[in-house]
């Protein structure tokens, strides 16, 4: 298989490069055995931290399980090997914007996968309806998804809105408070970028509705590492829950922080890293308790099979929301790929209205969105296992209040 070495991509974007010809050369060759996937993820920078866990791993581990198997499936039955064309977009919208620019219109790579967060899908959504590509967007939460989903047709919107996040935790919140078990009162603390705001502007009406006080209501800005002063006033505020709307380097950084202060609420509850499967090793030992958004269904034969899979290959498992629904979204893609081929008008519309066999069950999407998701997961004997939406086959009940740290 001719292939394209990751440094020498990494090295194309980094330096400027306008021209790898060697490589595209090594391309031509084998275009008719070969179907090119591009992506430009975050290997460096505040994002790596999630592309490193959620989204690398997974991409890497289907490529190599496509090829082993050997290629992908063409609707004549043919096979055809996936090489791949990678850029570090170094967390960086500017360089990512560059990078799928040049996957389309110099590389000329047959698929472009997303990069991940919510901000970095929101950047490229324009250029990617621009140069025709469908979007997988299975790391963008954003209650806009259905006006992008009209927007720019060829784009799918794979995790939900904030608002479906706000209310399903919400929800956990109502059903612990009538139960005597938490006070009205919440803290919220939010990171000012696309997810964060999201989901705090989806929460704050939700807990008014339900009846909750918000005594503490904080944004930080991406990159910050001081947690000090936000962990002491949610302390100080009264609330028996505490909210973060947090990317990875928020939630370790809280989560540290209030261990350190001895800062024990009897709702801990942080978004993006709170599933990742590093955490009780950053929350040195100690998550038991500890809510975050999304979830699996850490019973169902198939997750457990798919974290089997992933830990043999990457060496460790995935995390317990995004990871499962980014190999989704790729076996998605493959099935499509098989069923209609590579045009990307027929790709779109076939990941449009196909139903298709996953990891997290059959998926069909609803006007270019998967809606069938968990909304809130709590680490349970060793495992974080989905806990709302609470009626939901696989969802367990929550532990409330958390065991202190």
């Amino acid at each position: 298989m001719i292939g394209i070495s990751r440094r020498a991509s990494l090295r194309a974007l980094s330096l400027g490069v306008t021209s790898v010809a060697a490589l595209a050369a090594g391309i031509a060759m084998a275009q008719d055995d070969t179907v090119t996937i591009g992506y430009a993820v975050a290997r460096t920078g505040p994002n790596a931290t999630g592309a490193g866990i959620t989204t690398i791993p997974n991409y890497e581990l289907w490529v190599d399980t496509v090829n082993k198997a050997g290629g992908l499936k063409m609707p004549d039955g043919s096979r055809k090997m996936i090489e791949v064309v990678e850029y570090d977009n170094r967390s960086a919208n500017e360089d990512l914007v560059r990078a799928i620019e040049r996957l389309a219109s110099q590389d000329e790579v047959d698929l472009i996968l997303p990069p991940w967060g919510t901000g970095p899908n929101l950047a490229i959504a324009p250029l990617m309806a621009r140069f025709g590509y469908p979007q997988l967007a299975v790391s963008a939460v954003t209650d806009k998804a259905p006006d992008f989903a009209a927007r720019w047709d060829r784009s799918f919107w794979m995790l939900g809105g904030g608002h479906d996040y706000a209310a399903g935790l919400v929800e956990v919140l109502t059903t612990a408070r009538d139960a005597g078990q938490i006070n009205d009162k919440v803290a919220v603390v939010s990171v000012a970028d696309g997810f964060g705001i999201d989901l705090i502007k989806g929460a704050r009406p939700a807990f008014e509705a339900a009846g909750f006080e918000l005594v503490y209501d904080a944004t930080y800005p991406l990159g910050t590492s001081d947690f000090a002063a936000i962990m002491s006033e949610a302390q100080n505020s009264g609330a028996d829950s505490f909210i973060a709307f947090s990317y990875p380097p928020g939630s370790f950084g809280m989560t540290k922080t209030a261990q350190t202060m001895g800062y024990n609420p009897k709702v801990f509850y942080i978004s993006v890293g709170g599933a990742f499967p590093i955490y009780p090793g950053v929350a040195d030992g100690k998550a038991e308790g500890v809510m975050a958004i999304g979830g699996v269904d850490a019973d169902s034969p198939a997750i457990q099979a798919y974290f089997e899979r992933h830990a043999a290959f990457v060496g460790n498992p995935p995390d317990s929301w995004a990871s499962a629904i980014t190999y989704a979204s790729l076996e998605m893609l493959e099935q499509a790929v098989e069923r209609v081929g590579l045009d990307h008008e027929a790709l779109a519309g076939e990941l449009s209205t196909g139903t298709f066999d996953t990891v997290v069950g059959d998926v069909t999407l609803e006007d270019n969105q998967l809606r069938d998701l968990w909304w809130v997961g709590q680490w349970q004997g060793g495992a974080f296992r989905a806990v709302n939406p609470a009626d939901k086959q696989g969802a367990a009940a929550p532990i409330v209040p958390k065991p202190e740290w």
